[in-house]
């Protein structure tokens, strides 16, 4: 037998239930297609997002990568998607902006949301596909401060094994990076001026949220900046099919004590002049017939290696 489904909460049961778990009732926003609606109607920004509702112009046209890619860091923000990826991003210590939900998912996060004094906005499921242009099932999305890059000095200070990974555009690759660095015992990731946003919302999804766990950094000058790594002490090694590469397996058995792998992007590999200026280059044995891997599992296989080695 079918179990029939709960009806939803009212907005004078969600007021109630905020109050009772010390949530401030001033700070939730309710709305509907209606609101939406009106506010196109009505004129006034282009989004028709004025008055209380102007806090959600963060979580708008989510779904156009280009767009948010440029807008999210212009604008010193990030949005982080489902309750298990707001809970990491409270526990690294970054203020959110706000809240987005819908009045079933509000109180799975009430620990959290009751710690801080922003909107909460509660629409309901089609409001919030509308105005986010997809259907929100993983629970909530927070607009997050961004927050400020360390100088790569500084980040690499104490550093014994670092991933640098070169102009890789694709998110779902950055967050498997971040995630393998993770797992295998990485102390930093720098990323080159043209890799893609590791607080992209797919990264961080991706990453399952390390990104919020492993230091990372911008490296800004870049092929030059290998030289303020060695200059640091590390010894860069470039990972790359080569005429001199050595395998993984010979490099991790003696790599040195401050070591920093550099991994190129999806299709060309790295650039020519980033190898020349590494240290060695090095390669993982193939077999079956297979000449690559995918620079995600690459960097896997790499970092778990460094580990062992």
């Amino acid at each position: 037998m079918n179990t029939p489904a709960k009806a939803p909460l009212t907005r004078q049961q969600v007021i109630a239930r905020s109050a009772e778990l010390g949530i401030a009732v001033e700070r939730l926003r309710f709305f509907d297609e209606a609101d939406l609606a009106a506010g196109k109607a009505g004129g006034g920004s282009s989004d028709g997002l004025d008055g209380r509702l102007e806090g959600m112009r963060d979580y708008t046209q989510l779904t156009d990568v280009a767009l948010r890619s440029v807008r999210e860091p212009a604008e010193g923000l990030f949005i982080a998607e489902s309750s298990k990826i707001i809970r990491r991003v409270h526990a690294a210590g970054l203020s959110p902006r706000s809240f987005l939900t819908s009045p079933k998912w509000l109180f799975d996060l009430a620990d959290i949301i009751s710690e801080s004094d922003v909107p909460i906005f509660i629409g309901t499921d089609a409001a919030v596909e509308t105005l986010t242009g997809f259907h929100l099932h993983r629970g909530a999305l927070a607009a997050m401060g961004r927050p400020a890059l360390a100088p790569v000095a500084t980040l690499v200070e104490d550093a014994r094994r670092i991933v640098v990974i070169e102009d890789i555009v694709d998110h779902t690759n950055v967050g498997a990076i971040f995630r393998s660095a993770a797992a295998f015992g990485a102390d930093a990731v720098l990323v080159t001026p043209r890799c893609a946003d590791p607080l992209y919302r797919r990264s961080i999804r991706v990453s399952m949220g390390t990104v919020f766990q492993v230091p990372w950094t911008r490296i800004e000058s870049w092929p030059a900046g290998i030289a303020e790594l060695q200059n640091a002490g590390f010894h860069v090694a470039a990972l790359a099919l080569d005429d001199d590469s050595v395998s993984l397996r010979e490099f991790a058995a003696t790599a040195p004590e401050r070591t920093a792998v550099v991994f190129g992007t999806e299709g060309d590999g790295l650039k020519r002049s980033t190898i020349a200026a590494c240290d060695s280059t090095v390669m993982i044995p193939m077999s079956g017939g297979v000449d690559s891997l995918n620079v995600a599992a690459a960097s896997a296989v790499t970092c778990f290696a460094l580990q062992e080695g």
